[in-house]
């Protein structure tokens, strides 16, 4: 199982899902006041939720549970091509989440006389992890194609 290059390419989308999960992706200054995009809230300082994202942290963590089940199905190959397509559109669908939750976070402060923010490194994560997951269907793919083939010279 950890010997397919499927398994380590799941394993590195699960792994880039948690840390998108858990870790901030992007930070918002005002004066005096700092808050952070985190999964499931955009946060202040206190940790009290200003503005709540959890359709994202829903998508994120949902997508983190798919990528960690695929790993074990793999003596179901076809099944797991079509879990790592439903991982894809989870995956798409989070990095959208992301990208619109980011923009509705600047438009909070927009009314604000001094404003700085940032990205963070997490925020493309979920974009690199659908590529992973991409290589990883195409790897399982092609396991499809040779146990076939294997299967006709019988």
């Amino acid at each position: 199982m950890i010997q397919r290059i499927q398994t380590i390419y799941l394993l590195l989308a699960a792994v880039l899902t948690a840390c998108t999960t858990f870790l901030s992706l992007g930070t918002f200054s005002t004066g005096t006041e700092e808050f952070t995009l985190q999964a499931f809230g955009l946060k202040n300082a206190d940790g009290a939720t200003v503005q709540p994202t959890a359709y994202m942290g829903i998508l994120l963590v949902l997508a983190l549970a798919v990528a960690v089940v695929t790993i074990f199905l793999y003596k179901r190959r076809m099944l797991q091509i079509r879990i790592c397509v439903v991982e894809m559109i989870l995956l798409a669908g989070s990095q959208a989440m992301t990208v619109i939750y980011y923009y509705l976070s600047c438009r909070v402060f927009s009314s604000v006389e001094f404003q700085a923010h940032s990205l963070k490194l997490p925020l493309v994560f979920p974009a690199i992890a659908l590529i992973f997951t991409f290589l990883a269907a195409r790897a399982i793919f092609r396991d499809e194609i040779l146990v076939r083939s294997v299967d006709r010279i019988r």
